[in-house]
């Protein structure tokens, strides 16, 4: 495997130091990880039942490590270590030991950056979206806008809702925290956890969508200058804390629609 995967990884961790999109891929398998040292003591309880239906695992695996290789496709090839991991559990260890630990193995696919075709899909229509509830929020501030397409053209200068703009980094970020969050404090692990990275998509389009009102604003009747610079910096950590304090609310609004368990302290909420 580290033969087989050496460069992929390599390539992978490279892409996370140089794509801000991605660059949450660092802490996905440190959380796997973790969540699997947490969970040692029962995984040491379970029996090894060795299946043979891991090997056809395997071999897809490899065979859709080679496909991705000969088509240049690196996000089959990544895949492929997923498929290898899986295999390798299931036929070694069976599918309770698999079950056991589908969750770190299903995060897993957070750190896998989206394939260009599919994040190209995403990140327009996030665009548009952003640019229509700003030209909808900034007339009822006083300030007059025309929009075209992702352009929204102000009396001072017209601001464009760019790619960097479409909230696509602090959506899959955001997802990303969600999911380790939800694991940390709920002790119902997939439907809240579920809930929450689902909620978490919203937010980040609101939070955006805030950042870009909230750029047009200083444009108008500031500067736009600064407008463009330090605070087009500085709002997207800005708006990326309001979006969790936003995600920590939907968290107490499930507890107080539907009470459940307390991972961290035991007790019901």
């Amino acid at each position: 495997m580290g033969w087989l995967y050496a460069s992929i990884l390599s390539r992978l961790a490279v892409q996370w130091w140089n794509d801000p999109n991605f660059s949450h891929g660092f802490f996905v398998p440190l959380f796997a990880l973790f969540v699997l040292w947490q969970d040692r003591s029962r995984l040491a309880t379970l029996s090894a039942k060795p299946s043979y239906w891991g090997l056809p695992i395997l071999i897809l695996a490899v065979g859709v490590l080679l496909v991705g290789a000969l088509g240049a496709e690196l996000f089959l090839s990544r895949i492929s270590l997923l498929l290898v991991l899986a295999g390798l559990v299931i036929f070694f260890l069976g599918w309770g030991c698999f079950r056991a630990v589908v969750f770190p193995w299903a995060f897993l696919l957070l750190m896998i950056p989206i394939p260009a075709l599919i994040f190209n899909q995403i990140t327009f229509p996030l665009q548009l979206l952003a640019s229509k509830v700003a030209a909808t929020l900034l007339p009822l501030a006083g300030v007059p806008v025309l929009r075209e397409g992702n352009v929204i053209t102000l009396p001072a200068m017209p601001l464009e809702v760019a790619e960097a703009c479409s909230g696509i980094r602090s959506l899959l970020s955001l997802v990303t925290l969600a999911i380790i969050y939800g694991y940390m404090v709920e002790g119902n692990r997939w439907m809240r956890v579920a809930v929450l990275a689902l909620g978490a998509i919203p937010i980040a389009v609101a939070a955006n969508s805030l950042r870009i009102v909230g750029t047009g604003l200083l444009v108008q009747y500031w500067d736009p200058d600064k407008a463009e610079g330090f605070f087009h910096a500085f709002s997207g950590w800005l708006i990326f804390v309001v979006s969790l304090g936003m995600l920590f609310l939907l968290h107490r609004l499930m507890r107080l629609i539907g009470p459940g368990k307390d991972k961290s302290s035991g007790l019901s909420a």
